[in-house]
């Protein structure tokens, strides 16, 4: 029974404790399924959301950019640098110098760091603690309010974003910049950074910003100080805001370059002190001015250069490749050049629309130091045109030693006298040739037609050597032919070249026989060290022999042939002129004389410097051409440039294959041609006079003869008196003669003749009577004496005691010149004096 109470009475307890448990469950219940279905609406909510947000975030960054190298590789401007490594012009919309992470100094680096991302080195590319500032920021404030971005973002906005402030533009910033860290290291990235960043003052990147604000060069950025840094570092936020070069800006500059120094304090890069310290340097301290907008320098040279660069490298972009090109550029002889052709400082020209072009270079390396290239609208600009390298004009005969005279001498052997007559000639079609003075001047030799500038005997000559072998010639100096096809007119230079071109061909006589290509360009080095060189090879092109013995027959046209306007008083110059004439229809359509000059040329050189100088009209118009006094217009402007900056007075020596002929002083090349001394007719004895001595009874003659081109000259000495038979009186080789026992009251014509090479000169003749009781016969009749198509017809004396100086006042003309022999009358008994100076002459030059 006790068993059963137990049982009843723990079955109540079992039932109150199980009803209690049942209330206590039955609450507990009901508040898990309220809860439970809550969490389930949050996570079904939460999941929605965040597939709309992926969705959202995967179509924001669908059409994101790539990271495409190239538009992380930042344009560069190309930097242009004389011969002597000085930088002359830095070319490029965005003025940039490239610096690795390795060339970035500490101090500039912790200074970036702690103004744009003191926490680069430890985020991925988005700082989610900055980011969550820059959003409540943005929330509270307007989006866009706060920037947030780091300097892995900043790279990615730079290289591939806009700089809308759009959540789409961001999302992508984020995700491009964690691809971005993924693909490249810290250094990398921040190397970009600093090579891309626009720090005001046309600087792009701290290379730039160093040498435009403190004129630090790249190799120096070590120098760069601790405020100067700073400085730097606190331009990316409003370059032009704090660009320190600006006086207005001065004040904002310096509080932003110390609020950059706190923050460098602030972050442990520097103490205390060296804060306070960089505080204390004034703002403008080591300023450099501000970079300049002048415009390019040089334009025309540069064009030069960078055509040569673009021939050489086809891929290359002189804008953006970050280049430097080290020029041959002399910057002086650039400014006098510039000078020379755009004002008339120097040379005087005849009108605005008259052009000049030429090149003025090195002689041993062929590197051009100048460039003149056109005036006025014709002037040169930078990727124009360039008269210097562009233009095609026919040379005329400056092209004569390149084609007639270098080759004979160089495959013929010729010697400079070799003898060759000017005479009537056709070319092959039987169109006549002629020269510039329409004559004929029969044999003489290659320099003095080359001196001349005598057409015909250059057409024979080409035809001695060959067409075939000239070109070849021509071409191994540099000229090229159009259709590579030439003709006999070729020989007097009816091609077309340019500047560049005959100073090519010009330098390859001046540098003994070797051909080296001109050039503007020594070397051009990338941004990453590497170089290519643009300094050309010598070649031999012709014999040492050519070379010099053109070089001396061109010394024979500036001496005393048409290039003497173009010498330089202790220089030795070689050179050689050239014209060209209008076609006839020209001539006649303007009115033009027939004398009227279309080109004219002169190229030439000294051991130090060759320049080729070509001047004339662009276009045919009224009044459009030169004359007998603008065309030395080109030889005055190549002696200002020589006279300026010819400062190497040493002469061209003769080769050991050359020997210069004593007795013609022509020059020959040793197993070459030899030519004997030309048969040359000597001058007559000048200054004849007599005078009869009554004491001793002799008549005393005295001559003068110039034995300048003449060797061992003797004199021939005659008389006749009283009219007979013509008497031999002595052979000698001095210039006075003695008769003695002269006949009282005779009459004495006494003749000289000079003679040399073989060759007689014409007579030279004086008469003398002797006092005395006899009776000249003769006195009152007519004497006529042919000297040299000379009359003298003596007058009657007075006396036949009365001596006479001639007797006579003749007129002669011998070769163009006349002399007057003019007869005086003498009272005593110390005899007479005669004289004829009307028999002295000269022989035109040929």
């Amino acid at each position: 029974m006790s068993d059963n109470y137990r049982s009843r009475e723990e079955r109540k307890q079992a039932e109150k404790s199980k009803q209690g448990q049942q209330m206590n469950d039955s609450s507990p219940r009901k508040k898990g399924s309220f809860l439970k279905k809550f969490l389930v609406a949050c996570l079904l909510i939460g999941i929605i959301t965040l597939g709309a947000g992926v969705a959202t975030f995967f179509a924001m960054i669908k059409d994101a950019p790539k990271i495409d190298d190239s538009k992380l590789a930042d344009p560069v401007s190309t930097k242009f640098y004389d011969k002597d490594g000085n930088l002359i012009h830095e070319y490029g919309s965005q003025k940039r110098t490239l610096i690795t992470y390795d060339q970035v100094p500490k101090i500039a680096e912790e200074a970036f760091l702690a103004t744009e991302d003191s926490r680069f080195y430890e985020h991925h590319g988005v700082d989610v603690i900055r980011t969550a500032k820059a959003i409540f920021e943005n929330v509270s404030a307007g989006f866009g309010s706060q920037g947030g971005s780091t300097i892995t973002q900043q790279v990615i906005k730079n290289s591939f974003l806009s700089s809308d402030k759009t959540l789409k533009r961001k999302i992508q910033e984020w995700y491009l910049a964690y691809k971005l860290e993924q693909k490249y290291s810290k250094h990398e990235i921040l190397e970009m950074y600093l090579n891309k960043i626009n720090l005001g003052n046309k600087s792009w990147g701290l290379a730039a910003a160093a040498k435009n604000y403190y004129g630090i060069d790249v190799k120096d950025l070590k120098n760069l100080t601790l405020p100067q840094a700073a400085l730097i570092a606190g331009l990316p936020q409003s370059p032009n805001k704090y660009d320190p070069t600006k006086p207005e800006n001065r004040d904002a500059a310096l509080k932003r370059r110390n609020l950059v120094l706190t923050l460098m304090n602030k972050q442990g890069y520097i103490t205390q002190k060296e804060m306070e310290d960089a505080m204390k340097v004034p703002i403008d301290q080591g300023l450099q001015p501000p970079a300049s907008n002048a415009e390019m320098p040089y334009q025309a040279f540069l064009d030069a250069a960078v055509k040569e660069v673009e021939a050489k490298i086809p891929d290359v972009n002189i804008g953006t490749d970050g280049l430097a090109i080290y020029t041959t550029l002399d910057p002086k002889a650039q400014q006098y050049a510039e000078q020379i052709v755009n004002t008339e400082d120097v040379v005087n020209y005849p009108n605005d629309k008259f052009q000049a072009a030429f090149v003025f270079m090195d002689s041993k390396t062929s590197e051009v130091r100048a460039i003149g290239s056109g005036r006025n609208e014709n002037k040169a600009q930078f990727k124009g045109s360039n008269f210097a390298i562009d233009i095609n004009r026919q040379p005329g005969s400056s092209f004569k030693p390149i084609f007639d005279y270098g080759p004979a001498i160089e495959n013929l052997k010729w010697s400079t006298g070799h003898q060759i007559e000017d005479k009537a000639t056709t070319y092959d079609n039987g169109a006549p040739i002629n020269n510039y003075d329409n004559q004929y001047h029969g044999v003489m030799s290659i320099r003095t037609a080359l001196a001349k500038s005598y057409n015909i005997p250059a057409l024979l000559t080409l035809r001695a050597v060959g067409k075939d072998k000239a070109q070849t010639f021509a071409q191994g100096l540099g000229i090229t032919f159009d259709k590579n096809q030439t003709f006999e007119s070729t020989a007097i230079g009816s091609n077309s070249v340019n500047p560049l071109e005959m100073a090519g061909a010009y330098g390859s006589f001046a540098n003994g026989g070797n051909y080296t290509q001109p050039h503007f360009v020594q070397k051009v080095v990338y941004p990453d060290g590497k170089e290519v060189s643009f300094k050309a090879k010598a070649k031999r092109v012709m014999k040492d022999y050519t070379a010099f013995m053109i070089t001396d027959m061109l010394r024979s046209v500036v001496s005393d042939g048409t290039g003497t306007t173009a010498a330089v008083p202790g220089l030795d110059v070689a050179g050689k002129t050239g014209t060209t004439n209008f076609p006839a229809d020209i001539i006649s359509k303007y009115g033009f004389p027939s004398t009227a000059t279309n080109d004219s040329w002169f190229a030439g050189y000294t051991p130090q410097y060759t320049m080729a100088v070509w001047t004339g009209y662009v276009k045919n118009g009224p009044g459009m051409y030169m004359d007998g006094s603008t065309t030395k217009i080109s030889q005055r402007i190549f002696k200002e440039m020589f006279a300026k900056f010819g400062t190497d007075n040493s002469t061209f020596q003769m080769p050991d294959s050359v020997e210069r002929d004593p007795a013609t002083n022509e020059l020959n090349v040793k197993g070459g041609e030899k030519v004997d001394a030309p048969k040359v007719k000597p001058d007559a004895p000048s200054g004849l006079q007599a005078k009869y001595d009554q004491a001793s009874n002799t008549i005393s003659l005295n001559w003068a003869f110039s034995s300048a081109t003449m060797k061992d000259p003797s004199f021939d000495i005659s008389y006749t008196l009283n009219g007979g038979a013509k008497t031999s009186l002595t052979s000698t080789k001095s210039t006075n003669v003695t008769l003695s026992n002269a006949q009282a009251g005779g009459q004495y014509s006494f003749s000289i003749v000079a003679s040399a090479n073989g060759q007689s000169s014409d007579a030279v003749t004086v008469t003398v009577v002797v006092p005395g009781a006899a009776t000249n016969q003769n006195n009152n009749q007519p004497n006529t004496n042919q000297n040299n198509g000379q009359t003298n017809t003596p007058k009657t004396p007075t006396t036949p005691a009365t001596p006479s100086t001639g007797g006579s006042t003749g007129t002669g003309t011998n070769s163009g010149n006349t002399g007057t022999n003019s007869g005086s009358t003498g009272t005593g008994s110390t005899g007479g004096t005669g004289t004829n100076s009307g028999s002295t002459t000269t022989k035109p030059t040929q």
